[in-house]
């Protein structure tokens, strides 16, 4: 039995929230809001943002981060926070962290210093290992104990070990990997390719055009993340085209829904705001300006970016990525 402390009240940190309870552990969950911590001990659940799952009176949830002060070496710190808030929740946290292992959830790259999130958090916590937890997991489902595999990746190797004993169980299986940074750039740059799904359907096309769209966008993932360092491999592996697939094809995906509202004419700044977070509308300008940075080609992330940032047509935009010269299916994927 470890001691959990998740922070953040979204979807899903409650979800490993629920599943960790459920095994044993002690579990307990930080808000910035006391109003939805009273709405969820209240209602029994956060009908917002995991509607259906009860939680279970046995979580404690609270509003003062100084409770991290009592965290001994296997406390496991889950950060269940959107990306844009992590450094400054990072901030608030860290003059309680003297102990504990850091696992982060986020799925995004900084805006404005290009970095991932193990980065920011290994920034503003240097003295704790800092892992991170990606692959196909739809907090509905984890929370409801549906089969769920994911990957585990730090550079701390036996941070990784202990994260995938304690939370693995017979519906959550953990591997290893020790390719951070792939599996980070997997989880971030799926967000934008599931946005690009959304807009398809949203248009009305078809399933190769989805099936195109998911192939060439895992190649330009896998072009920018080798770029940056990462293992080509990791990228046909459960964060790669795993949480792709699931992303892209999912009504629990909150990216491909906002997308589908950008397909039937909504703009993008409505469809963020009927929403909620949506990842992949930040991490978009991220990726095309560190890609551009690079010289890494990243047609679909460039196309999605015209239509976020500089309201480019929707169709028309595919037309662009439609005819773009012709080329030999594999010659750009290495350098």
């Amino acid at each position: 039995m470890a001691d959990i402390v998740v922070l953040g009240s979204g979807g899903f940190g409650l979800s490993l929230a629920v599943m960790a309870q459920h095994y044993g552990h002690n579990v307990a969950v930080w808000s910035a809001f006391e109003d939805e911590i009273e709405a969820i001990k209240r209602d029994g659940e956060n009908k917002k943002k995991l509607p259906g799952v009860k939680i279970p009176d046995s979580i404690s949830f609270i509003s003062n981060l100084n409770v991290l002060e009592m965290n001994d070496d296997d406390t496991i710190v889950i950060f269940g926070i959107p990306s844009s808030f992590t450094r400054n929740v990072a901030k608030q946290a860290a003059p309680y962290l003297e102990k504990g292992i850091v696992l982060n959830t986020a799925k995004g790259l900084e805006d404005g210093t290009f970095k991932r999130m193990s980065q920011v958090l290994s920034e503003e916590i240097p003295n704790l290992p800092v892992a991170v937890l990606s692959g196909p997991s739809h907090a509905e489902e984890v929370a409801r104990g549906i089969p769920t595999t994911v990957a585990v990746a730090s550079e701390n190797r036996a941070a990784a070990n202990y994260i995938q004993e304690v939370l693995s169980n017979k519906t959550f299986r953990i591997y290893v990997n020790d390719d951070v940074t792939g599996c980070e750039l997997g989880g971030s740059l799926k967000n934008i390719i599931a946005l690009c799904a959304g807009i398809c359907d949203g248009l009305g096309y078809g399933d190769n055009t989805k099936a195109a769209l998911m192939t060439r966008g895992i190649s330009e993932i896998a072009r920018l993340g080798y770029a940056m360092g990462a293992n080509i491999h990791t990228f046909s592996g459960l964060t790669g085209i795993g949480d792709l697939i699931v992303t892209c094809t999912s009504m629990h995906s909150r990216n491909r829904r906002a997308g589908i509202l950008i397909g039937q004419g909504i703009s993008p700044d409505e469809a963020v705001k009927q929403t909620g977070t949506v990842e992949g509308y930040s991490c978009c300008k991220v990726a095309y300006e560190l890609s551009r940075r690079l010289n890494v080609d990243m047609p679909i992330t460039e196309q999605l970016y015209k239509v976020l940032y500089e309201y480019s047509n929707v169709r028309e935009a595919l037309w662009n990525l439609m005819g773009r010269p012709h080329r030999h299916e594999t010659e750009e994927l290495f350098f």
